[in-house]
């Protein structure tokens, strides 16, 4: 089921979503089950999976020199997805990347997606390959979210990259995209980055989840904004419980965002990291509640692989 099909099921109702990270190479997948089991307890119908790119790492050689090795810590979200569903009975949103694929890669991974039967994914840029400091593309992949858009569009009409196919299936996949309420880190300002998603919008997006926010004014103005520019797709709100009193500067340095100057005071009074733990759930449960009376489809939470602060906020919302 689509995701834009949950949330007119719905109706005026307010689901509740989450987001997960595959695990680390090496690791079981019951490490991943462990960190969802706890959450299948608010019903979520559906889960994102992200997906991390390659990273380059240097190693010191015994002659003294350094090799550049290509690594990829986290598997790919394919398979991640296939047992998600088959476990939980949920579907599962894989998020598609420019960052590490040429566009043949891309279409060979949509198309394993689509005979898995999942309706859904999450396009995205990606980040930065550490260590670079500028996102450089794949030879032969995309630099841009809407141009990887255009490519499943194309694919959801049917037209593939190899012209020759005859009596091409189409695929039938629902499109998220990302927003930004404080803008992305590389836009000049936020026209500018709105105007960008405006035109993923008007290219086939069909939902939008938004960047963390802890100021929901931000999310407000936001979605007024797209309002008046004419984007009427439904806008999901991304939420994060801090769990640490080091997120109160890492944040804001990783994501461009800022914190409340009212979160932030009382983060700094805390002592140890349980403190600033517990200050961070109170300040997500009331955001929470503030959303869900303004009418949001769903509530989506940033789990990054650890269930225990979301688990107490949703047992407080839901």
């Amino acid at each position: 089921m689509k995701v834009t099909e949950y949330f007119k099921a719905a109706q005026d109702k307010t689901l509740f979503s989450f987001e997960v990270l595959p695990p680390l190479k090496g690791q079981n997948i019951q490490t991943l089950f462990d960190h969802i089991d706890p959450l299948m307890e608010f019903n979520p119908p559906f889960i994102d999976v992200t997906y991390h790119r390659e990273e380059y790492e240097f190693k010191k050689l015994p002659n003294g020199l350094m090799e550049r090795k290509t690594v990829r810590k986290r598997p790919g979200t394919v398979g991640i997805c296939a047992a998600l569903q088959n476990k939980y009975k949920v579907d599962a949103v894989p998020h598609i990347i420019c960052g590490g694929f040429t566009k043949d890669e891309t279409e060979n991974a949509l198309i394993d997606l689509h005979f898995l039967g999942i309706e859904n994914i999450m396009v995205l840029q990606g980040d930065v390959r550490k260590p670079d400091r500028d996102f450089i593309p794949e030879e032969g992949g995309h630099t841009y979210a809407s141009e990887l858009l255009e490519q499943v569009v194309k694919l959801n009409k049917g037209s593939f990259l190899d012209e020759d196919l005859e009596q091409a299936d189409a695929t039938n996949f629902c499109i998220g995209v990302s927003g930004y309420p404080e803008k992305h880190m590389a836009a000049p300002n936020l026209d500018t980055d709105m105007n960008y998603l405006k035109q993923k919008v008007d290219k086939g997006a069909d939902y939008i989840v938004t960047q963390m926010f802890f100021d929901n004014q931000k999310y407000f103005d936001f979605v007024r904004k797209c309002r008046d520019m004419g984007i009427n797709i439904p806008i999901v709100p991304g939420l994060k419980p801090l769990t640490s009193l080091r997120q109160l500067t890492i944040l804001p340095q990783i994501f461009h965002i800022d914190l409340p100057n009212d979160l932030t005071k009382s983060l700094e009074k805390a002592t140890t990291n349980e403190a600033a733990k517990e200050i961070g759930i109170e300040w997500a449960i009331h955001q929470s509640k503030e959303l869900i009376d303004f009418g949001v489809p769903t509530l989506h939470y940033y789990s990054m692989g650890k269930s225990e602060s979301v688990y107490k906020v949703a047992s407080a919302v839901f």
